[in-house]
């Protein structure tokens, strides 16, 4: 299943999907920040592209620590392996409002 179909699937659910891309430079965590700034979300997943490559640790670190400072202390925070179980993931959080 590619992200495309994961996100189709879970609004079919009735879930409420909204993606936020991130760059792996300098505006990465501004983007982040202001997005929980206008925004309340059940759950939040953060996708491999940023949290698997060594490259990217710092940048994973710098994004936890975003929404640990900005996102509702209800917010879950998931990780998939990869778009096939991007569903399984969420329905496990047993959230509503979901970010990816």
């Amino acid at each position: 299943m590619i992200a495309q179909e994961a996100n189709i699937k879970l609004k079919e659910l009735g879930y409420e999907v909204q993606n936020s891309f991130v760059d792996l430079g300098e505006t990465a965590e501004r983007v982040v920040s202001d997005t929980l700034l206008r925004e309340k979300f059940d759950c939040i997943m953060i996708g491999a592209g940023v949290r698997i490559l060594p490259q990217h640790t710092v940048l994973f670190e710098k994004i936890i620590n975003v929404i640990h400072q900005k996102a509702s202390p209800s917010t879950k925070i998931c990780f998939n392996t990869s778009p096939s179980d991007t569903v399984g993931t969420v329905l496990r959080q047993g959230s509503s409002n979901y970010n990816n």
